[in-house]
C-alpha cells in the first residue's frame, strides 16, 4: 500500500504552481495558490517541522527587532 504524506504532496504542488511565470497566471489561479499554501500551513503547523520553522521565524523577527533598536 503507498501511502502518501499530505504535507509533502501540498508542497510539492506549490512549487510547480510557483515556477510557472507570473504573467501566464489568472486572478482564481492566484488565489488557487494561496489557498494551497494556507492549507500547507495548517498541515505542517502542529508537526514538529512546523514547530521548528516557527521557532526560527520567532528568532528571526525577534533579531530583526533588536537590530533596529
Amino acid at each position: 500500500m503507498l501511502t502518501i504524506n499530505l504535507g509533502v504532496l501540498l508542497a510539492v504542488i506549490v512549487v510547480l504552481r510557483l515556477r510557472r511565470r507570473t504573467q501566464s497566471r489568472s486572478r482564481n489561479d492566484e488565489k488557487l495558490t494561496v489557498v494551497i499554501v494556507l492549507a500547507l500551513g495548517v498541515v505542517i503547523a502542529p508537526t514538529p517541522v512546523g514547530q521548528g520553522i516557527l521557532e526560527f521565524l520567532g528568532q528571526l523577527a525577534s533579531g530583526i527587532t533588536d537590530s533596529s533598536r
